[in-house]
């Protein structure tokens, strides 16, 4: 299988230069001219290309393929610490999540905020992006600016007007049933906490703002580990 780049687009047909990092990678994987590609810029479908050499490829042509889930998951995110939200995000990448919101909770051990936490979600993104050159998708999950639970959760009300429906889910050791997994094309939000997990009132706030809390079975995950279920429940 030809190597995977991503790489801003949007791409046409022809002889293109290659941004820094992506003439980076090729350097790395010792390609020489005439070696094959496989380009995409996230916005659905991959270019077969050809590498021409000093840093230039050319797109050869366009193939609308898509290996998305039928189901369309966010994960709103309590970050778990350390090194735990990189795993996170490239695993929640390669199975399919549409995107992902970092939230910081009461019990967060990870706090980020202004130029640090924007240096951290390009850091993300671009840990998004690498799994999606590894594992074959061609739309790139958008991982958005850090915010604290109550400002996210406010804002969320204010942008439903006239949205389609989406069922939005709290994981919860205390909840009583598990979510069934969605039918085909729907959508889902699904709010997580961090080690600790979310406080009462935390709770009390999403079950206002329209989340119903879900169990994931008898055992208490870590949280790094709940999401990636609950994503796996609810594509399955």
């Amino acid at each position: 299988m030809p190597p995977r780049l991503f790489l801003p687009g949007p791409l046409r047909a022809g002889a293109i230069a290659l941004p820094a990092a992506a003439a980076r990678h090729v350097q790395v994987l010792r390609l020489r001219p005439g070696a094959e590609l496989t380009l995409f810029d996230g916005s659905g479908g991959e270019w077969r290309a050809r590498l021409l050499g000093a840093g230039q490829v050319e797109l050869l042509d366009h193939a609308t393929v898509e290996r998305e889930t039928a189901q369309r998951v966010t994960l709103a995110l309590g970050m778990p610490a350390n090194e735990r939200m990189d795993w996170l995000v490239e695993k929640a990448t390669e199975l399919g999540v549409a995107a992902v919101q970092p939230l910081t909770t009461r019990r967060s051990v990870l706090r980020l905020s202004g130029e640090r936490a924007a240096r951290r979600v390009a850091h993300w993104q671009g840990i998004a992006v690498a799994a999606c050159e590894q594992c074959g998708r061609n739309r790139v999950p958008e991982i958005a600016a850090v915010l604290d639970l109550a400002t996210w959760l406010a804002q969320l009300g204010e942008s439903t007007s006239g949205a389609a429906p989406q069922r939005r889910l709290l994981l919860s050791p205390g909840a009583d049933a598990p979510a069934p997994p969605l039918a085909r094309d729907e959508s889902a939000l699904v709010l997580s906490g961090p080690e600790g997990g979310l406080s009462d009132d935390e709770e009390a706030l999403a079950r206002a703002a329209g989340f119903v809390a879900t169990t994931l079975g008898p055992r208490v995950l870590r949280a790094d580990t709940a999401p990636l279920a609950a994503l796996l429940r609810l594509t399955a």
